[in-house]
């Protein structure tokens, strides 16, 4: 099983609006793909920005490519992204699970 780790950041003021982007249009575009494992979302605030950290879960790295194409590296993107996160960490890093 492979995790794919992204994390973002935008203002507090655009928290809970992105939270429920992700909840409504992430989430869901996620669970329809075949081998899709599991997910778990994070977020912290400060003062100024909430943090988010999401981590899917799937079966391998031929999934992945199946939902992102063949830049495995390159992070999922959407156009409403744009006004609600500070700056879009493009890349995202891949572990192999070995325990759980």
């Amino acid at each position: 099983m492979i995790a794919r780790v992204w994390k973002g950041k935008t203002k507090i003021k655009h928290s809970e609006a992105y939270t429920k982007v992700i909840i409504e249009r992430d989430i869901p575009d996620y669970e329809k793909t075949k081998g899709f494992v599991k997910l778990t979302f994070l977020k912290r605030s400060d003062n100024q920005f909430t943090y988010f950290k999401l981590i899917t879960f799937w079966k391998d790295l031929e999934v992945i490519k199946n939902f992102i194409g063949p830049d495995l590296v390159k992070a999922v993107s959407y156009k409403e992204d744009d006004k609600y996160l500070v700056d879009f960490p493009g890349n995202v890093m891949h572990y192999e699970v070995f325990a759980e």
